[in-house]
């Protein structure tokens, strides 16, 4: 079922959902069970996988001399929402980048999506490489996530690259995007982001996923301003509990999101990380909570692999 479908279906009802990490290469699909298992009794109508492109690593020879290889670290996405689908009976959603894809990858991929009945995609550009101070699109690839949703788009509507194909078959994804209340760290202010979001939405995008934050302040200012431009599509608001001392330096650098005085001097106060995660979670359940005062369709959490602090904060809220 697709997310807008889900959405009417709860007749203004506030769902949850969460987002997993593929496993580390060498680890089995048991480790993703074991963090979607403690999750399920809160019934997800779907779950985000994110996919992780090649990242490029420098192996010193004999001779002195260093050769390039390619490694990805967090393979098996389409596998895993196949998994996810046949085991749980959810939606499974995967992320489908510009980065790592040239536009025959990007349709062979969304293919393979359609023929594993999976009706929903989240569309993203990416970040660049480690070794890239900028993004760089493969050769024959998309630059930008609103061009990465014209080609599903397309899709959806029978065009293949292939235009000398007969009786094709059209693909019928629902497709999201991402927002980003305090705008992407690349955007110059957050009109500017604003603008090329209603671009993906124009393109076919069908509902918002935002990057996390702290405030709420933020969200309901972004989603304001998106309306005044004529965005009316759903805007989920993404979540994430801190539960470290690191993320106060980690996030605010890696995903633009600034962290309130208040949530950082109780962070501060905290002896250990497992204090630490306490104040996440009592963080992200108030933050929960007068979020559904706003009729928002979906609270979507950013697990990051690890399901206990979310599954208390579910607790609290489902």
């Amino acid at each position: 079922m697709k997310v807008i479908e889900h959405i009417e279906k709860a007749n203004g009802k506030t769902q949850f959902s969460f987002e997993i990490l593929p496993p580390l290469k060498g680890q089995n699909i048991q480790s993703i069970f074991d963090g979607i298992d403690p999750l399920m009794e809160f019934n997800p109508p779907f779950i985000d996988v994110t996919y992780h492109r090649e990242e490029y690593v420098y192996e010193e020879q004999e001779n002195g001399l260093l050769q390039k290889k390619v490694v990805r670290k967090r393979p098996g996405t389409v596998g895993i929402c196949a998994a996810i689908q046949n085991k749980y009976n959810v939606d499974a959603i995967p992320h489908i980048l510009c980065g790592g894809f040239s536009k025959e990858d990007t349709e062979n991929f969304l293919i393979d999506l359609g023929f594993l009945g999976i009706d929903n995609v989240m569309a993203l550009r990416g970040d660049a490489v480690k070794s890239e101070t900028y993004f760089t699109a493969e050769k024959d690839g998309h630059s930008y996530a609103s061009d990465l949703v014209t080609q599903i788009t397309d899709l959806n509507n029978g065009d293949y690259l292939d235009v000398e194909l007969q009786n094709s078959t059209p693909t019928d994804f629902c497709i999201g995007v991402a927002g980003y209340p305090e705008k992407h760290l690349e955007a110059p202010n957050l009109d500017s982001d604003v603008h090329f979001l209603k671009k993906k939405i124009k393109n076919g995008a069908s509902y918002v996923v935002t990057q996390m934050f702290f405030d709420n302040k933020k969200y309901f200012s972004f989603v304001d301003k998106c309306r005044s431009e004529g965005i009316t599509v759903p805007i989920i608001p993404g979540l994430k509990p801190l539960s470290t001392k690191k993320q106060l330096n980690v996030i605010p650098q890696r995903f633009n999101a600034d962290l309130p005085e208040e949530l950082i001097k109780e962070v501060l106060k905290c002896k250990d990380n497992a204090a630490v995660r306490q104040v996440g979670v009592e963080w992200c359940v108030a933050q929960s909570k007068e979020l559904m005062t706003g009729n928002i369709p979906f609270l979507h959490y950013y697990s990051m692999g690890k399901s206990d602090n979310i599954r208390s904060i579910a607790m609290e809220l489902f």
